[in-house]
């Protein structure tokens, strides 16, 4: 890996970061709040929230098993995101590298930063060619994006072929583990102290069942994470939010319960669509979704709409020719999903 240094964009590592006024007296008792200009009425929701979102991180790092330290809170996993191409990419000179197909907010953000975009394509069984990977990089590379288990394929990418561009790669390689907690792989974000150039994103929009939430965590270095910490909007997660995440970490017991329904209920969908005549074939998931080739994916999606049913029509995406992606749903609405499949 290079110098952090010389990753960061020259005017983020001499920024000198927005102090808020709860920072300034961090660490000590207070019980007046003359600070902030806030109006004194209409507590608690007239004090601004805490900028740093100390509490949540304390709690998901005893769920998650990563350091305090090492955890970024952003809105959602797209400040993340974001906030990767403002800190470590120069615009109209630097360049990210990404598997395709993949999630679209990694390219959306590359074209609002004015940062090239790369894409290098998934094998036709949708595994990652690290080699291939890497042969699009040159000395303008400063990210490689990864998400597995992959959007829209399900699958989760091969381990030894992650390790393999982490070792390789001089910059920054992101993991996205938006759907890792359906999978049975195991976690990047364990393994932090071994990849200093590793970032991993997770999310509480998936298992957790919290997306109007807007919650997303990027785990990194220290280091890493100082970064984009002193970049961020300063109260970029809200009282709500922190006290709602607060609420689902006490009980990390029931989401596992969830998943494990969801996990079940996948097998039983994928059984029963593999049956329909206008199944052509569905691609091994390890998230909760599954990617389907049906006779006629425009055709099918226009008709379960009619019937109220929303999937995903991936059929304009690449190596997805033909192919609807399906969140699996509660017990009733995959019955509702299958039924009207049935009678198309």
């Amino acid at each position: 890996m290079k110098e952090l240094k010389e990753l960061t964009r020259q005017n983020i590592w001499n920024l000198a970061p927005y102090s808020c006024a709860r920072n300034e007296f961090s660490g000590r008792n207070a019980s007046v709040y003359l600070d902030a200009n806030e109006n004194p009425y209409n507590g608690p929701y007239n004090r601004y929230p805490d900028p740093l979102q100390l509490e949540v991180k304390k709690q998901l790092s005893r769920v998650k098993r990563v350091p305090e330290e090492c955890i970024f809170l952003g809105n959602g996993s797209d400040e993340a995101i974001d906030l990767m191409y403002r800190c470590f990419t120069e615009p109209k000179i630097d360049n990210a590298v990404a598997i395709e197909p993949t999630y679209g907010m990694y390219k959306v953000c590359a074209d609002i930063n004015d940062v090239e975009y790369r894409t290098v394509s998934l094998n036709d069984d949708f595994s990652l060619n690290a080699d291939r990977l890497l042969a699009a990089c040159d000395d303008h590379t400063k990210l490689i994006w990864l998400c597995s288990p992959n959007n829209p394929t399900g699958n989760a990418l091969n381990r030894d072929e992650i390790l393999k561009v982490i070792d390789a790669f001089e910059g920054l390689v992101v993991v996205d583990e938006a759907y890792s907690d359906f999978s049975s792989q195991p976690a990047f974000r364990l393994e932090l102290a071994q990849h200093p150039n590793l970032v991993v994103l997770n999310t509480m929009s998936k298992a957790w069942g919290c997306a109007a939430l807007r919650l997303g965590m990027a785990y990194a270095s220290k280091d890493i994470i100082d970064i984009m910490t002193k970049v961020k909007y300063p109260y970029n997660i809200n009282m709500l939010t922190q006290r709602q995440a607060l609420e689902m970490l006490r009980d990390p017991y029931e989401i596992d319960k969830w998943v494990r329904t969801i996990l079940l209920e996948r097998s039983r969908v994928i059984d029963a669509i593999r049956m329909l005549p206008l199944c052509r074939k569905i691609y091994p998931s390890d998230a909760n979704f599954i990617l389907v080739e049906v006779d006629d994916a425009s055709k099918t999606y226009n008709y379960l709409v009619d019937k109220g049913i929303i999937v995903r029509n991936r059929n304009n995406v690449h190596l997805c020719n033909g192919c609807l992606r399906i969140t699996i749903g509660t017990k009733s609405e995959n019955q509702e999903l299958l039924a009207a499949l049935r009678t198309m």
